[in-house]
């Protein structure tokens, strides 16, 4: 018989369905010694709330997240709300004892972060952070080959994370929808929302950041605040590009905007080697794109990996046959597959807050550097 773990959600926001959903669907798909039981989850609104319990199986809800923390039948504690209560609401929880589960980014700026991460350390608390795009089965197999030495030496690093919602002015700040637009509420704009991703799946692709050079724009100065009504200062970044030196040797450029027009989350890297290059695009997140130097002749070219297959690659061997492809959702599952393994194990889910926190000091250095004009180091 499996072990129970009670999990307490902490909101009821598009990421509290996310995560929600992978807890009810890895049992379904991954043989995991504990079985997760969605016991508790935390909102103030309370018919949203309700309803939200309601459609997830939820046993029972609070209204404050404090009495979530502190029930003696909460093992882990999911943290799916804006970015300034990260920090209060995880070392609360690993005070606590509980185990940590955070949304991205670890919080608004490093110093904001570094308490979250001695906390955890100091009370042995399970912790990750949802870095979800490490989980899609064809991000992993680029990290299989990488490891196996097969691009030889890496000279070139790119990313981008591409949106066009935000252009219109009228867009207001601040609340429970925008409130990524509100830079109390975020602390970044596309560079913390966005680009987190993109920097997390480079230093786990391609180690760590050594030092930078940043821009950032903010193209509509002023917007309405959906709490106050007034027209207040936009604080967040809305575009945000940085070119950096990893400390392999290799070279980073990295682009993030809610201003592409016709874009909605395209997200793309590209890995340029020795022997080989990889690309990889959030819009056909099942295919890796694989140019092999070493093929010689008339079949020397990019090549498309369609990845699903059960017998080959990361995570497939869990769902279909070959040519059926798994989508976003998926992530998530398997981010909750290998949190459950790694309790199981004893051993540290990645990222953890420690790794995340690498990826807090680069944001924070891309920030230091647009304001200063020069290169940081990290």
């Amino acid at each position: 018989m499996k072990k129970k773990l009670n999990v307490g959600m902490i909101g009821c926001g598009f990421m509290g369905r996310v995560h929600s959903n992978a807890y009810r669907r890895v049992p379904n798909f991954f043989d995991v010694e504990y079985e997760p039981v969605l016991k508790a989850v935390c909102d103030q609104n309370e018919e949203r709330l309700k309803n939200f319990a309601d459609t997830w199986g939820y046993e029972s809800t609070e209204t404050d997240w404090r009495k979530l923390v502190e029930r003696a039948d909460i093992d882990v504690v999911e943290i799916c709300v804006p970015n300034f209560l990260h920090n209060e609401i995880a070392i609360a929880a690993a005070e606590q004892g509980k185990m940590v589960i955070t949304e991205k980014p670890l919080a608004r700026t490093g110093a904001e972060a570094e308490p979250m991460v001695k906390a955890v350390e100091k009370a042995g608390v399970h912790n990750t952070v949802t870095y979800n795009y490490r989980r899609i089965p064809a991000v992993s197999l680029a990290k299989q080959l990488i490891d196996e030495g097969k691009l030889g030496k890496i000279f070139h690093y790119r990313a981008n994370f591409l949106q066009d919602w935000t252009i219109s002015p009228d867009v207001p700040q601040g609340g429970k929808d925008v409130w990524r637009l509100d830079v109390n509420a975020a602390g970044s704009g596309v560079l913390g929302d966005l680009l987190a991703h993109c920097i997390d799946t480079a230093i786990w692709l391609n180690g760590s950041i050594s030092n930078l050079s940043g821009m950032t724009e903010t193209f509509v100065k002023e917007r309405q605040h959906t709490e106050t009504g007034k027209v207040e200062p936009v604080g967040i970044d809305d575009a945000c590009t940085f070119m950096c030196r990893f400390q392999n040797g290799s070279l980073g450029l990295f682009e993030s905007t809610r201003y592409a027009r016709g874009h909605k989350a395209l997200y793309t890297f590209e890995i340029n080697g020795e022997h080989a290059s990889i690309k990889w695009d959030l819009h056909n997140l099942q295919w890796l794109e694989w140019f092999d130097h070493t093929v010689e002749g008339r079949q020397r070219g990019w090549s498309s990996i369609h990845v699903t297959d059960p017998g080959d690659h990361p995570y497939m061997d869990r769902y279909w046959v070959p040519g059926l492809i798994i989508g976003f959702e998926h992530s998530f599952v398997h981010h909750a597959a290998d949190f459950l393994q790694a309790v199981a194990k004893g051993e540290p889910c990645h990222p953890t807050f420690r790794d995340a926190l690498e990826t807090q000091k680069v944001c924070d250095s891309v920030q230091k550097s647009a304001k200063s004009g020069a290169w940081e180091k990290v």
